[in-house]
């Protein structure tokens, strides 16, 4: 079998098991649970399918194994804040709140459910591509896996400064000013976690392309390729995603809009000075 018609076929059950999970339990977020878990599988689907064929697999080895440490820091944080603990995401929430219930359950199938899914398996597909073109790794797939483990790096510092904020704040009754996290990453950008995790996937496919240009493919092909789709349409779901939760934040904390003024939304950035006060004569 091939190993992109298992992971369609692996893809295709997880869909019917999200949907159908969350119309048994009222919970939406079982997309959010298997999130970390099903990108790692379908890359080593990709890996195994070369190392059985006897190719040369070292560059798809060093892919899952890359997918691999992504989807343990992911299952890690997504665990300490709850996640599997049946607690849905507070957006799902205030989302069904603004919908009737039958456009609500619409949402949850094509978006949620179908969509999400099928973006986990974009994601994946410059593996796809390794697996297509079983050539020697090259010193662009050591520079590409750096930046991966760099970016990797970089989300989980955002990610622990955030839950050090969130502890505090719980430490301190619930409410501590400004009421977000505003020093270490967070003072260049406003969700550096949400970057670090887009990048990460743009080095991902960077992996996937450098295998094509190797195999003798030009620009054409090659360094640009069908599987981009996966990196671009995960930024683009990053920046709707950012500005929904930042919707709900505005409407939150009164201060969030001097920090949307003076801090980049996901590029990290040096802050823009403050608005300046107007002065009552």
């Amino acid at each position: 079998m091939s190993p992109l018609l298992l992971v369609l076929l692996v893809a295709v059950v997880t869909c019917a098991a999200c949907w159908v999970l969350s119309l048994i339990t009222r919970d939406t977020s079982w997309v959010d649970r298997i999130w970390s878990v099903v990108p790692v599988v379908y890359v080593w689907i990709f890996a195994a399918a070369s190392l059985i064929a006897g190719q040369d697999a070292s560059r798809l080895v060093v892919m899952a194994a890359l997918a691999t440490l992504w989807g343990a820091r992911l299952t890690f944080n997504f665990a300490r804040k709850g996640g599997y603990s049946g607690m849905e995401d507070y957006r799902w929430a205030v989302l069904r709140g603004r919908m009737n219930g039958w456009q609500f359950q619409l949402f949850n199938l094509f978006f949620i459910v179908l969509y999400q899914n099928a973006l986990l398996v974009l994601i994946t597909l410059p593996a796809f591509v390794a697996w297509q073109n079983p050539v020697p790794m090259t010193a662009w797939d050591l520079v590409f896996a750096l930046l991966f483990l760099a970016f990797l790096v970089g989300e989980f510092v955002a990610d622990q400064q955030q839950w050090n904020f969130h502890r505090a704040k719980r430490r301190a009754g619930g409410t501590l000013e400004p009421g977000f996290a505003t020093t270490g990453l967070f003072r260049y950008s406003r969700h550096p976690n949400f970057f670090f995790e887009q990048s990460q996937w743009w080095a991902f496919y960077a992996l996937g392309a450098t295998a094509a240009v190797a195999a003798g493919a030009g620009f054409w092909g090659g360094a640009l390729n069908w599987t981009i789709a996966g990196a671009a349409l995960l930024s683009i779901l990053f920046i709707g995603s950012t500005i929904f939760t930042e919707s709900i934040s505005a409407a939150k904390y009164p201060a969030y809009a001097d920090y949307q003024h003076t801090t980049s939304m996901l590029v990290p950035w040096p802050p823009r000075r403050p608005a300046p006060t107007a002065i009552s004569r």
